[in-house]
């Protein structure tokens, strides 16, 4: 069985990684919880019957720890999966964003090239059963799709995390305001690497890796929290959107539209184990549909990292592609920022 570590023990463990690794205690086992704050360790640590700590180093000093999942803020990502790394852990599962910047990601690579280490990020989306299965029909849609569109619209996440039965208290997220030119800017760059990162590394394969070379055409920035991207890809036209506020009926899909096909995708909303998305491709031969598949992407990412430390290399992304992904993510989150810097308001 395979010893875990988690770094962070915020909401994203408490409800959805806890219970995941729950139902799959064949397979691993949390041996310590780390988190800055005492009583949230001892309190999580204490469900699992692992060790409780405040200190990285206990992790990565403990040989009985194979895997380390990142669940920290995500300015920490990347300096603490370099560590992880560095420390001979067979491998890391790291909570999107895998980094904030391009130099984090030079560091990551880096310490890859040198370890030989086994990276997955939490990109639940990617792991979704469905996705998976519709992935193989994609074929010529991929580069020559002309439009693609990731619409997300979901109320706060506390409307969800709410309802986890083993939430432990904490103090209301206060709002800045959002009329000072400089904090939409940072709560545009937050909404990119905190939700539009769900589903950018599908965007990022629709429209063929690598794309860096995207161009960042528009950039808005929605109140209370929320953004509409446009970028040009080629002869692709990409719109990337979401919008969080308080509402009930969550809004979650991926669509890509070419000349001889459609590929349309509507995925669960995250904090809620309510299974896989759905997935339709419709084309002159009529339509193929895959989904509500029990399982849902945070479960299967850890099934196929399961597999991955088996030897089943192709069970997760290589790390090539999951850098390629992680530098569309920076690159979309630092030219939007920029465009939105450079607006004159009305």
């Amino acid at each position: 069985m395979t010893g875990v570590g988690l770094i962070g023990a915020g909401a994203v463990v408490q409800t959805i990684h806890l219970p995941t690794l729950a139902r799959l205690s064949e397979e691993f086992t949390i041996r310590t919880v780390m988190d800055t704050d005492p009583a949230t360790a001892q309190a999580v640590a204490a469900r699992v019957g692992a060790q409780a700590s405040t200190d990285l180093e206990d992790v990565l000093n403990d040989e009985s720890i194979e895997v380390v999942a990142i669940c920290s803020p995500p300015e920490f990502h990347a300096e603490q999966t370099v560590a992880a790394l560095r420390a001979g852990k067979r491998a890391v599962l790291c909570e999107k964003p895998l980094a904030t910047s391009h130099d984090e990601l030079r560091d990551i690579a880096e310490a890859l090239a040198e370890t030989g280490g086994l990276l997955v990020v939490g990109a639940m989306h990617v792991f979704d059963p469905a996705w998976t299965e519709i992935r193989p029909r994609l074929g010529e849609l991929v580069r020559s799709a002309r439009t693609v569109r990731s619409s997300i619209v979901l109320p706060f996440n506390d409307r969800y995390e709410s309802r986890a039965s083993h939430l432990l208290p904490r103090q209301p997220m206060s709002m800045p305001d959002a009329s000072d030119p400089a904090v939409r800017q940072a709560f545009l760059n937050a909404a990119v690497l905190g939700l539009a990162v769900h589903d950018l590394p599908l965007v990022h394969e629709l429209i063929g890796r690598p794309g860096t070379d995207a161009e960042i055409v528009s950039a808005e920035f929605l109140e209370p929290f929320g953004y509409v991207i446009g970028i040009r890809a080629g002869q692709t036209l990409v719109e990337v959107s979401g919008l969080m506020q308080p509402h009930w009926k969550p809004l979650w899909e991926l669509e890509a539209v070419s000349a001889e096909e459609v590929l349309h995708v509507e995925f669960t909303p995250s904090f809620v184990p309510a299974g896989s998305a759905t997935a339709t491709i419709t084309g002159a031969q009529g339509a193929f549909s895959v989904g509500n598949r029990p399982t849902n992407g945070y479960e299967a990412e850890w099934r196929r990292l399961a597999q991955a430390l088996q030897g089943q290399t192709d069970a997760v992304p290589s790390s090539a592609d999951v850098l390629a992904d992680a530098e569309f993510v920076v690159h979309v989150a630092d030219r939007a920022t920029a465009l939105l810097g450079e607006q004159v308001p009305a």
